[in-house]
């Protein structure tokens, strides 16, 4: 099968970075599903494996942890998908990626792909849809008030990937007012297109900024991006026990700027279920389900806002230069292996 991989983590403008190969199609055991991808996007994991991790016990890597494409195989334990179905999913960060013609993923991490998008739309949505769900309903529990505060969330980084789904979801699913920022006229735009109710500007001081709003000190911070560059902001914005949800990886964090608050931080990750092979680990594909619904009746749409083409090294190489630049809009997407 084609495949897209790498033999030593190096930068991205190296020839080869990212190289286009051939693999044995692997065959799927248990619960395993095999898959013929159809579409893939790319996430900041993707460049940041790419750069530190070598292959382990194999002679190529192959990042990629967002797929569309349909069931070719399943093992022989598998009960929720046949043969045919159309499929999307995040897949797990300890396996091969999803940068191949065929690839492996456990049942109960996928989802049923929405009938209304194509693969490469479909492959947008997977992991930033997970982070952001799992984050507002298993770790900063928004459907429970916090005594005396706003009932909004302000989102850091409206426009990149996270963020961009995270507006629709607490929009769509909560009834929260929703403060998302954005510094650049075009990300300022897009984040109100998604239905922010209020954008402000990250380049500036947040805590000022949600100030201005006259809304009062939000319960929920949930921040995508450069935490490390407004912790400061966000110690001081938040509410009274309110609660704090990040994604990245902050150098230097205070904690105890937090600690007078009573405020609680809570880390997300997606891939820590299937990581630990965690007993509640189909919650994943009961959340793409719940997503995939949304998408169909028109609540949700595509974060997909770049299209690379065909499913090769060149395209990726692409993909991956531009997300280091922390430039871009929504998603970047590719579909179709030529």
């Amino acid at each position: 099968m084609k495949a897209v991989g790498y033999k030593t983590p190096q930068a991205i403008s190296a020839p080869d970075s990212l190289v286009d190969i051939e693999l044995p199609t692997p065959v799927a055991t248990g619960r395993d599903i095999l898959v013929e991808v159809k579409g893939i996007s790319v996430n900041p994991v993707d460049y940041k494996i790419r750069q530190s991790t070598p292959p382990a016990g194999a002679e190529w890597k192959v990042v990629g942890w967002d797929a569309s494409g349909i069931v070719a195989a399943v093992g022989e334990d598998v009960t929720g998908f046949k043969v045919g179905d159309e499929v999307w999913y995040a897949g797990s960060i300890t396996r091969s990626g999803s940068n191949a013609e065929f690839h492996l993923v456990d049942e109960r991490i996928v989802g049923r792909k929405p009938s209304t998008l194509d693969w490469a739309d479909a492959a947008a949505l997977p992991l930033t849809s997970l982070t952001a769900w799992e984050a507002f309903f298993d770790r900063l529990d928004v459907n429970k008030s916090v005594p005396g505060a706003a009932r909004a969330i302000l989102i850091v980084g409206g426009a990149g990937g996270v963020g961009s789904i995270a507006v629709q979801i607490a929009r769509q699913f909560t009834d929260l007012t929703v403060i998302a920022t954005a510094s650049r006229p075009e990300t300022r735009e897009f984040v109100r297109s998604l239905g922010a109710h209020h954008v402000i500007d990250h380049s500036k001081p947040l805590a000022g900024e949600v100030e201005a709003l006259g809304i009062g000190a939000p319960g929920f911070v949930f921040s995508t991006t450069q935490t490390d560059k407004h912790v400061s902001d966000i110690a001081d914005l938040i509410a009274p026990q309110g609660r704090f949800g990040l994604i990245d990886d902050p150098k230097g964090f205070d904690v105890m700027q937090f600690k007078r608050k009573a405020v609680s931080i809570h880390h997300e990750l997606m891939f820590t279920r299937s990581i630990f092979q965690t007993p509640d680990m189909v919650e994943q594909g009961r959340i793409l389900d719940i997503i995939s619904k949304a998408v169909d009746d028109g609540r949700i749409k595509s974060t997909a806002t770049t299209r690379l083409g065909a499913i090769n090294a060149e395209n990726l190489k692409k993909a991956h230069a531009q997300l280091e630049s922390s430039s871009t809009i929504g998603k970047v997407v590719l579909e179709g292996f030529k």
